[in-house]
């Protein structure tokens, strides 16, 4: 039990911690920002490697942090190949396609009242969509590598860029254009200069939720026929050896590219949506 109460302290001691920062004079500077999340990260590592140690948890239900860590250290190689596999491959090829697809055709049928009217319920309806039942079918048409895995990504990204840039593309205010058509600007001058710069905030909040869906549809579609080489052909093939230890190793290395993806995309709003009143 030794470890059992080691873990409640530890909990206790750095829940304590993080309210006098989060609570504190410095609470608004960036090294209590960065602190206050680390710490309560931290301290959750502790706790779960304490209480699986304490409650002495089989390690086929719940692998330590300890283990996983290890299993990271030992299987570098192997997880480095299934990151290029699924991520660099599959996820980020799947995503720029899709992206780029959803931009196009955002401005086709933003063209077109008609066009709108349609595209959009249509797309309401493919996105909900289950990736179980889309999967599988890509994967049967376009083989078992890494090119199927981009189609899943990219039909999953296509419709939430595509509704978040046509309603970006329409939020600009009757002034606005007027101003525009007072100095005999066209369709495609008040794109680029009014109405694409007023999209931005809509645009790149569909750009982030494509970043998680992205790497989501890559994984699970690998469930559904891969070389053997990916997170998900490794997850499957792993829980079915019983090695959660390289389940939650796989894991952490999709969170992290998750979490890198989307920060990424984060960063770069920040610096092409300087202007707008979020970013302030």
């Amino acid at each position: 039990m030794i470890y059992v109460m080691l873990g409640l302290i530890f909990w206790v001691l750095g829940w304590w911690v993080n309210v006098r920062l989060a609570n504190g004079a410095s609470s608004d500077s960036t090294i209590v920002k960065i602190a206050v999340p680390a710490i309560f990260g931290l301290v959750i590592l502790v706790v779960w490697e304490l209480m699986v140690r304490g409650f002495e948890v089989n390690p086929v239900i719940l692998p330590a942090p300890s283990a996983v860590l290890e299993r990271l250290g030992q299987e570098g190689p192997t997880l480095w190949a299934d990151f290029r596999q699924t991520v660099l491959k599959g996820a980020l090829s799947g995503y720029i396609v899709g992206a780029l697809a959803a931009f196009v055709v955002a401005v086709i049928a933003d063209r077109s009242d008609f066009l709108t009217r349609g595209i959009l319920p249509v797309g309401s309806f493919m996105a909900a969509l289950p990736i179980v039942g889309t999967a599988p079918i890509l994967v049967k048409w376009l083989g078992s590598d890494w090119e199927s895995k981009a189609a899943v990504v990219a039909v999953m990204v296509f419709f939430p860029i595509l509704v978040n840039t046509v309603a970006g593309l329409k939020d600009t205010n009757i002034m606005q254009r007027d101003l525009m058509r007072t100095y005999a600007a066209g369709y495609w001058p008040t794109l680029f200069k009014l109405r694409l710069p007023a999209a931005m905030p809509f645009i790149f909040n569909g750009l982030k939720i494509g970043t998680t869906l992205a790497l989501i549809g890559a994984i699970v579609a690998e469930f559904f026929g891969s070389p053997t080489v990916g997170m998900g052909f490794r997850i499957s093939t792993s829980f079915g050896q019983l090695a959660l230890d390289m389940v939650w190793a796989e894991i952490v290395v999709a969170a992290l590219a998750g979490s890198a993806f989307y920060g990424m995309m984060s960063l770069i709003e920040k610096r092409v949506t300087f202007w707008h009143p979020s970013q302030r």
